[in-house]
């Protein structure tokens, strides 16, 4: 249960009863004390059924035992073709499982475009690029668009084409676009479902990216044999990331809907125009990796204003959007999500939001041009932002204006708070001291005649903190919500997502 699930739908929050004054009798507690009272605990799991996942995770009871690893990113394998070729069948059919919509529509959207894969024992990810709407208008256009965004993000790609239709303009357009791109390409010919349709795919010789591959996505003819080759042209991690070492600037994401003022407030921290600046939505191409010296240390920030296109292609701005923004976001540690003041929060702000906390980073909240609002405009702002925000309201906020730089010297203690909670490990002995008081002030609500226990806690890893719960029972949402809530403010973990799990184990021959 992580925080981004504390949304109406998950049962009733549990309401505790009075004050408790918890954080005050742990300071009564010695460390001493807390850590033989742990051990007791710990001690006392050896008479419950555990596995060996349980017996790994609990060697690690000291927090600090754990060493951080350097980050290292998969190779991205992007598949691009026009609609309806059927490549969200074939992303299906590599990842083994349907969840790309897959629909005999041409343009299907979807929100999610990423999905992690592995083949031969090599793992990678999947980038899906049919995520865009069919628009008859500037149709081929938009296709070479759409596969210039995935050779940017890719190590390897995939160019599927209907064998049946053979190619199109619409293929022999994305086809120039990827001959200047230095980029291994796989030509995948689908819809090659029996040995007498193999003779339409070698016609697609003749696009000049070698043999074809004879595939049916559908069945999964061929796709084996395609992809034993392409992961044989894996580099070893990703070019767009690679082995991102421990140490060194800290990594800030620079994340938020295009046009919302990412690429000027960059501009403002690096102290000159390093980023173009246009009032057309999504001028930024690359994402630009800038190293900034802001309140005497250096930062690597990443700018991922989205990318250029024409007026008239600016349809598919939300998902080129969420590439671009799940690109960052895996190479850093905090993310700076910027909200324009002057419009109203956007479906796409929270789908933001949401990426920034599925993704286990560290979060600060930056209102842009608040400094053009009047009084009473900020005091009903203040009122919506508590409103439309409450699951996030544990983040750092900054209102600031990237245009000019106001208050940009607030982002520092911001992000600092946000990566100090995010690095964080709570020692076993206090936490379990902490859950001991917290249960014995408010245990769980007693469900069909029984009351589950905590039996122990543990941190299992930092960055975002990670808690695990060996209880007796399922614990209510709500109460997990309220854990999470209390650790909060009794450790200050101020500006991270946290993660509370369970593990819900029987004791030694309860069953015989």
């Amino acid at each position: 249960m992580t925080d981004s699930a504390a949304y109406p739908g998950d049962g009733d929050d549990y309401v505790p009863s009075g004050e408790d004054h918890i954080a005050e009798k742990l300071q009564e507690i010695s460390d001493e004390d807390a850590e033989l009272r742990a051990a007791s605990l710990r001690a006392g799991l050896a008479d419950y059924d555990l596995d060996d996942e349980d017996a790994a995770l609990l060697s690690h009871t000291d927090g600090d035992s754990f060493e951080e690893e350097d980050v290292r990113i998969p190779p991205v394998v992007a598949i691009i073709g026009r609609p309806n070729v059927g490549k969200s069948t074939l992303v299906n059919r590599i990842i083994g499982r349907r969840e790309a919509v897959v629909e005999d529509v041409p343009g299907v959207t979807r929100d999610r475009v990423t999905y992690s894969a592995e083949w031969a024992g090599r793992d990678f990810t999947l980038v899906d690029t049919g995520g865009w709407e069919h628009d008859a208008k500037g149709i081929h256009a938009r296709v070479a668009e759409q596969a210039e965004v995935a050779a940017d993000l890719a190590d390897v790609i995939i160019f599927v084409v209907d064998s049946a239709v053979g190619a199109t303009a619409t293929d022999e357009g994305v086809v120039r676009m990827l001959r200047r791109m230095k980029k291994p390409v796989f030509l995948v010919a689908n819809k090659v479902d029996d040995m007498a349709q193999e003779s339409d795919a070698a016609a697609l010789w003749a696009l000049g990216f070698g043999q074809p591959y004879p595939v049916s996505a559908l069945h999964g003819r061929g796709t084996a044999d395609m992809l034993d080759d392409l992961v044989g042209k894996l580099p070893e991690f990703s070019a767009h990331g690679g082995i991102i070492p421990r140490g060194g600037p800290r990594r800030v994401a620079l994340i938020g809907r295009p046009n919302v003022g990412k690429s000027s407030l960059l501009n403002k921290l690096a102290g000159s125009e390093r980023v173009v600046v246009d009032n057309t939505a999504g001028t930024t191409r690359d994402p630009v990796d800038e190293l900034v010296e802001l309140g005497g240390r250096t930062w690597r920030f990443v700018d991922t204003a989205g990318i250029r296109r024409r007026q008239h292609m600016a349809h598919g701005s939300d998902y080129y959007a969420s590439l671009r923004t799940q690109s960052a976001l895996d190479k850093a540690e905090v993310a700076v999500v910027l909200i324009a003041v002057d419009e109203v929060l956007s479906e796409q702000d929270v789908r933001i939001l949401q990426m920034t906390i599925e993704s286990g980073r560290a979060l600060v909240l930056a209102f842009n041009k608040w400094d053009l609002l009047d009084d009473e405009r900020r005091r009903y702002l203040e009122r919506e932002i508590e409103q439309d925000l409450a699951h996030v309201d544990w983040a750092p906020r900054v209102n600031i204006s990237a245009k000019t730089g106001w208050h940009k010297d607030r982002l520092v203690p911001a992000l600092d708070t946000a990566l100090e909670s995010w690095d964080k490990r709570i020692p076993t002995g206090k936490l379990n001291a902490f859950l001991g008081e917290l249960v014995a002030a408010h245990p769980h609500p007693v469900r069909g005649g029984k009351q589950p226990r905590i039996l122990f806690g543990t941190q299992a890893s930092a960055r975002p903190p990670r808690f695990v719960l060996f209880t007796t029972g399922f614990l209510d949402p709500g109460y997990r919500r309220f854990i999470t809530r209390r650790l909060r403010e009794t450790f200050g973990f101020e500006g991270t997502p946290l993660e509370v799990s369970m593990r819900v184990r029987e004791k030694r021959g309860r069953q015989k």
